[in-house]
């Protein structure tokens, strides 16, 4: 009798199996579905961060934290399932970090533009790039613009959430004499921010799954007990979304001031996403014999539609994240696990009281931790060319001393056309970046 039972298992899970398959190529890419779902776990647990850090950052706008939580559980999960279910990669996506901070505290608190009016550049950004991807001139776009800025955009974008984490904690301040200074390194924030991010890179080193996380939370555990923050409970229905879902304003974003900010949104999501896709596919064996990815057409358009979707939901910009690294060393190599990661974050919907208990010195750590994350490209710059290393350094260091990811990106772009125009190897920059040169320069000067 038991077997004749389990004989009705197999039968009922071999349709299943064989739907997954159809879907996915399981044997083709060499995994199974356990693996899979081992892998979509392990790379939720890596990026999970987010659905605490994002609301905290889009508050800062005037944005309401439990519509945004909803809105970056369901951006991230539309992004898996896209690039799952149709680009067939093991990549996850979710709002991205250093674009989030830019939306608040720069295009929304410095530039003195609404929030719907920054989602409307988000999605027009999210547009364009979805056109790059369908018409194919993505790669000329990214092959166009140097190495060296490349890698400088992705360290400023690191410095940039260094400077903001460090202001939310209270460890630098403003000074009129000096611009800034330290702090009060002394005051519980500052000194639980310092904690979380120690923290998050102990555990980090230690290969700990779900390391930003757990730093969050330990973080939040401890001002729990401290009384600076009220437990508000652990599970909920999910918060409403009405008050961010279709508020963007797509023609106030139609600005000629926005022109800048639509483009630091556009490159940092394409330079990012590209970047990632290829080292990630690299890990997972998925590139062919010149080390290109088959099917990146997918993988770009799975991004680009992400983004554009997310911005309609109330969510900055939707990229592919690094963390899926992790899962593809737990052995992910199809769609499914990123299917598997969009399932969860559909879960986590229901956690919304956990994430308003986490107070912004518990996710400072986190936006620390990924500073120095991103900051590490530098270290691929040649130094010893100072017409590469000197434009890098500009791009790098202005975004956080402008509080401006737009600005350092257009003045990287101004000294790289000067410097080698000047030092006579002109050869070596293109017409995209001359071009990209002289409208930065006419925005400086004009608007």
């Amino acid at each position: 009798m038991s077997q004749s039972k389990s004989t009705a298992a197999a039968n009922r899970a071999a349709p299943q199996a064989n739907i997954l398959e159809r879907l996915f190529k399981l044997s083709e890419r060499k995994t199974t579905v356990r693996q899979e779902v081992i892998a979509g776990l392990t790379t939720f647990l890596t990026m999970a961060y987010i659905i605490f850090v994002n609301p905290n950052i889009m508050s800062a706008a005037g944005m309401d934290q439990g519509a945004v939580f909803t809105a970056t559980c369901l951006a991230a999960a539309v992004g898996c399932l896209i690039m799952g279910l149709y680009a067939n990669y093991p990549f996850a996506l979710a709002p991205g970090m250093g674009l989030n901070a830019f939306f608040s505290y720069v295009v929304v608190g410095e530039m003195g533009y609404s929030w719907q009016v920054a989602l409307g550049a988000v999605f027009i950004s999210g547009v364009v790039f979805l056109l790059l991807s369908i018409f194919k001139v993505r790669q000329w776009v990214i092959d166009s613009i140097p190495m060296s800025l490349r890698q400088a955009l992705a360290a400023g974008v690191g410095l940039f959430l260094a400077i903001i984490a460090l202001k939310s904690a209270g460890i630098v301040t403003a000074s009129p004499a000096t611009l800034v200074t330290l702090g009060d390194v002394t005051s519980t924030e500052a000194v639980l921010a310092a904690l979380s991010f120690v923290l998050i890179a102990a555990l980090a080193y230690r290969r700990m799954l779900g390391a930003v996380m757990i730093g969050i939370l330990i973080v939040t555990g401890i001002a729990l007990a401290l009384g600076k923050v009220q437990y508000g409970g652990l599970v909920s229905a999910p918060p409403s979304m009405a008050p961010t879902f279709m508020q963007l304003d797509i023609a106030g974003a139609f600005n000629v001031g926005m022109i800048s900010v639509i483009f630091a949104f556009l490159f940092v999501d394409l330079f990012d996403t590209a970047g990632t896709l290829l080292s990630t596919a690299d890990r997972a064996k998925l590139l062919d014999k010149k080390g290109q990815l088959p099917g990146m057409g997918k993988a770009l358009m799975a991004d680009s539609s992400a983004s554009a979707v997310g911005s309609l939901m109330g969510s900055s910009t939707t990229t592919t994240y690094v963390e899926s690294t992790a899962g593809v060393a737990a052995g992910g190599r199809t769609g499914l696990t990123a299917v598997v990661c969009a399932g969860l974050f559909l879960l986590a919907l229901f956690f919304s009281p956990l994430v308003g208990m986490v107070p912004a010195y518990a996710t400072a750590g986190a936006l620390m931790y990924v500073a120095v994350l991103m900051t590490s490209g530098l270290s691929t710059i040649d130094w010893d060319d100072i017409t590469e290393a000197a434009p890098a350094v500009i791009a790098a260091v202005m975004m956080p001393l402008s509080f401006s990811i737009a600005n350092g990106i257009a003045l990287g772009f101004i000294c790289y056309a000067l410097i080698k125009t000047l030092s006579g190897r002109h050869k070596d920059v293109s017409i995209s970046v001359y071009a990209l040169a002289v409208l930065f320069t006419a925005k400086f000067v004009f608007f």
